[in-house]
């Protein structure tokens, strides 16, 4: 993604993804062709972030390399990851890796 001089110190996370019973996360990587706003906008339509969740999620995309948007039921995320990837953007369904006791 093109971003202008930000520091990332300045950012303050208002959600982030907790742990949960969900089995997958839909994870959005970064690339140098998408500009922000598109990332911003995808992530609002297709993930029904708010605007700020949006936002966040693509500075940590950015500054991060991946991060993952949302988690839940593989189905409904590959719904979701197929219409990011339709736009041009890339993303993935990768389970969350279970602990061993």
């Amino acid at each position: 993604m093109v971003i202008n001089d930000f520091d990332i110190k300045e950012l303050n996370i208002v959600e982030t993804l907790t742990v949960s019973n969900y089995l997958f996360n839909l994870i959005v990587w970064n690339d140098e062709v998408n500009s922000f706003d598109w990332v911003i906008e995808t992530l609002m339509d297709v993930c029904q972030h708010t605007e700020e969740q949006a936002e966040q999620s693509a500075m940590i995309i950015h500054f991060q390399g991946k991060y993952a948007v949302k988690n839940g039921e593989f189905d409904t995320l590959k719904v979701m990851c197929d219409a990011i990837t339709e736009r041009g953007i890339n993303a993935t369904v990768e389970e969350i890796a279970s602990k061993k006791h």
